[in-house]
């Protein structure tokens, strides 16, 4: 790898919970953080620096400003106002649009022209607008998207299954929200679909699939009713994302993308969409066949999301 130097926005949990994995796995060199709170920002870097006898990588680890992120490889986005139990992650829209475009002010002013990967929900809508905002390309500017929900979907098939997680080849499509989707035309155990997988397995039927759907659908309100935010899983999936980005793997992972034609579908939306990812960003969104219901589903996740834009006015 690279030397690398990463900016994080936003010290909250979601934020604190990707730069403890930063540091647990090495995944860069220099980690900046930046939040509102600057003492708070300061307060994480002293502890996170604390442990560093104990990484596997040499790492600088500091609080900074906007101005850091001259430089920087990677710009990650977790400043926003959190999910209340029994809101869903679009309510947060209107709260969180105007800190986004706060963030990317003050990030562009730096001088930056590296990668943002957006995180603070909700992450579809506030992508595009910080694509907008920052005037970079399209394929420079990454939402976490349905990389979250496909985890909790290949853990939830794992368990039913039986098989290990890591061969468990399946997708979560679509908004990051209540409208997304399973592509279970495109699901694999190994090299085996996951239909004829069922079909040869007594104690399971197809009934399954729909509750592990409505399971994986209703996990983050389910986790924030019980504890209030998720945080861990996302910032382990943001990790994921950016050890593809700085590595330059050219890896296929499930984020919010920019639709540039390659579905059917609205194109001036960011989606959940499987996507070749490396060094400089989003390759190209990866098109799967899928079956008439799911374009359809599809479809209506992207309709949601223009509907949302467009009353936003931005």
């Amino acid at each position: 790898m690279e030397s690398s130097k990463v900016v994080l926005i936003g010290t909250g949990l979601v934020g604190m919970s990707y730069a403890y994995s930063l540091v647990n796995q090495g995944s860069v060199e220099e980690l900046v953080l930046i939040d509102i709170n600057k003492d708070k920002a300061v307060g994480e870097s002293m502890d996170l620096n604390h442990g560093l006898a104990f990484s596997p990588r040499k790492m600088k680890i500091y609080a900074g400003e906007y101005s850091d992120c001259k430089g920087a490889s990677l710009v990650v986005i977790t400043a926003g106002v959190n999910q209340k139990d029994g809101e869903t992650r679009l309510d947060l829209l209107n709260r969180n649009a105007q800190i986004m475009k706060s963030v990317v002010r003050g990030v562009m002013d730096s001088g930056f022209d590296g990668l943002f990967l957006v995180a603070t929900n909700p992450v579809d809508i506030l992508t595009y607008v910080v694509w907008k905002e920052s005037g970079l390309d399209s394929s420079k500017v990454i939402g976490s998207g349905t990389s979250l929900d496909t985890a909790r979907l290949r853990y939830e098939i794992s368990s039913m299954i039986n098989v290990n997680v890591g061969n468990v080849h399946a997708y979560i499509l679509g908004e990051h929200g209540d409208s997304e989707f399973v592509c279970w035309s495109n699901a694999y155990i190994g090299v085996k679909p996951i239909l004829d997988v069922i079909e040869d397995m007594e104690e399971i039927n197809f009934e399954d699939l729909d509750k592990i759907y409505n399971r994986v659908k209703n996990a983050a309100y389910e986790i924030i009713q019980k504890k209030n935010a998720t945080y861990y899983a996302i910032g382990l999936a943001l990790v994921r994302i950016t050890r593809a980005i700085l590595n330059n793997e050219n890896r296929i992972l499930p984020v919010s993308v920019l639709n540039n034609g390659v579905y059917d579908i609205e194109k001036d939306v960011y989606i959940g969409l499987p996507a070749v990812i490396n060094k400089n960003g989003i390759d190209h969104p990866v098109k799967l066949k899928l079956s008439e219901d799911e374009m359809i589903k599809l479809n209506n996740s992207a309709n949601i999301l223009k509907t949302h834009l467009n009353n936003m006015n931005i």
